[in-house]
């Protein structure tokens, strides 16, 4: 499963100032999704040259000092002389490069440099100035490192990833140019009119040092959860209204008695999705039987507000690791060089494997809708599996299968990727997050949960057409349009693979939020 996930429009960041503070959300989607330019603050520079001192007096120190004129993890012990301390960041670079598997996605590199620019620019890290700027540069190139799937254990920060990109500054390497071609790093580096940066002492540990992979992802994630869970009331409330069902369970006092925000927010949406629906008034009276209905149509407020506050809840940890700078040892405001354990994933970790979870059980209700169009039993009227002819068609009964399959891929998924930990550096570094697998399977998830999203948005649209001459609300009424001009309505069986993937584009690219939005206006 693979599919580009665009948010809503917004207006466009032209370039994006990275300075003493933190990047916000808007200017990691801006720069990995969008090609922003970066720039960095007067103020971030000026910190950069001023720690920049504090480092080269203790090159010059007797005394070893980690990160400086020492080696690393097990092999802190040994004190480098001078003469060797340039070669020492060179070796570092080179040996962590040792990412192996597929490459990964350009936008998470993107993601991943912009934040490990954000550490350099605070100052804290103690580079040259060339080291920030030429990391800039690279980014306004459109030069992205070749990073692989496999290398990072989540703890000393996503040491092989983000050696793969120390390593093309330094000129080595292979990368893919502005482009997209893939070509060698120093090529690619001349041909755009930048010098590598020969690594200076604590320069290469600073660049390596960071959970900037798995905080890019996480950023990323949240991004495209936030429009799928708005997609998810809009799915939710066209399956209630082609189902038949209710939607006074979802009145404001009602979600009141459990003050959830998430929830408040989902019911409000499904509340204004449904406004006006013919199809709902035509049961109303008290001719309809129906006392309640099933849970995956009543409960959809309270399992989607849930995975709305999870949301929000990593949100807030996101922003905390924005707004810090992960290296180790690092250099303190009043001057002082200090080893830390600030590059542990964990905090980011956890709340990774949480939104896998929360995706997978969004995906899971999706499905069950989904399920209940197929079923006479269940349809409330409609064909066997919504087909033309049932026996003859199979209508959307293979759709549903491949909405199953997904969903129990997500649940395997949802298996925490940070109760894992694999002892590394001679058992200096014996415990570790995994939270760059935990960033990796979730990114897989929002693609599963976008595509079962899809299929139901697909199911219910049928669903709601084989209503007629009952109309549905204006809002999903303008939803089922968008998708009709892509997908054409009820009929015999045909090729339906390209149908989905319809769906699935309407999905990922906020076209079906923005369809029903052009109704209701902003939706939660």
């Amino acid at each position: 499963m693979s599919t580009e996930i665009a948010a809503r429009p917004a207006e466009q960041v032209a370039t994006v100032t990275v300075g003493l503070g933190p990047v916000s959300f808007e200017d990691v989607v801006a720069v990995a999704r969008h090609d922003a330019r970066v720039e960095l603050s007067s103020e971030s520079l000026e910190e950069v040259r001023r720690t920049r001192t504090v480092i080269e007096d203790l090159a010059d120190d007797v005394e070893p000092h980690y990160g400086v004129s020492t080696g690393f993890g097990a092999l802190a012990t040994r004190h480098i002389p001078a003469d060797l301390r340039a070669q020492l960041q060179r070796s570092l670079v080179r040996s962590h490069a040792a990412g192996s598997g597929a490459e990964v996605e350009r936008e998470v590199v993107r993601a991943l440099m912009l934040l490990r620019l954000s550490t350099l620019a605070t100052g804290r890290t103690g580079v040259r100035e060339e080291v920030a700027t030429t990391y800039a540069a690279l980014l306004n190139a459109g030069i992205t490192p070749v990073v692989h799937e496999y290398g990072s254990l989540g703890c000393s920060g996503d040491l092989a990833p983000l050696a793969h990109c120390a390593l093309a500054l330094m000129g080595e390497g292979t990368v893919h140019d502005g482009s997209g071609h893939l070509r060698d790093a120093a090529d690619a580096l001349t041909a755009a009119g930048i010098a590598p940066v020969a690594l200076r002492e604590k320069e290469g540990l600073a660049l390596i040092n960071g959970t900037d992979g798995m905080l890019g992802m996480l950023v990323l994630a949240i991004t495209d959860l936030r429009m799928l869970l708005t997609t998810a009331d809009i799915t939710a409330a066209m399956s209630v209204e082609a189902l038949l069902g209710t939607d006074a369970v979802f009145a404001a006092d009602l979600q009141a008695l459990r003050p959830h925000p998430g929830q408040a927010a989902s019911a409000a949406n499904l509340r204004a999705v449904l406004e006006g629906s013919p199809i709902m008034e035509s049961h109303r009276g008290p001719e309809c039987t129906r006392v309640q209905d099933a849970y995956s149509l009543r409960c959809a407020p309270q399992v989607a507000g849930g995975a709305r506050d999870t949301v929000d809840h990593a949100a807030v940890v996101a922003g905390r690791e924005l707004a810090a700078a992960v290296d180790n040892p690092v250099v303190t405001l009043d001057g002082r060089v200090e080893s830390n354990g600030n590059f542990h994933g964990a905090p980011v970790a956890y709340v990774l494997d949480f939104l896998a979870i929360v995706a997978a059980d969004l995906a899971s209700m999706s499905e069950r809708r989904t399920d209940r169009f197929l079923d006479v039993s269940r349809n409330h009227g409609l064909h066997a599996f919504l087909a033309d002819d049932p026996g003859v068609d199979s209508g959307h009964m293979i759709a549903q299968y491949t909405q199953a399959a997904i969903v129990s891929e997500m649940k395997r998924l949802a298996a925490p990727a940070s109760v894992d930990s694999i002892p590394s550096s001679a058992m200096q570094e014996d415990h570790v997050s995994m939270g760059w697998s935990g960033a990796r399977k979730l990114r897989r998830a929002v693609d599963g949960l976008t595509r079962v999203l899809a299929i139901e948005l697909l199911t219910a649209a049928r669903g709601i057409d084989l209503r007629a001459p009952l109309e549905p609300a204006a809002a999903t009424g303008a939803v089922l349009a968008a998708l009709r001009e892509v997908a054409p309505g009820p009929g015999r069986d045909r090729f339906l693979a390209p149908e989905i993937e319809y769906a699935v584009e309407l999905v990922a690219t906020g076209a079906a939020v923005r369809a029903a939005e052009s109704v209701t206006g902003p939706l939660n």
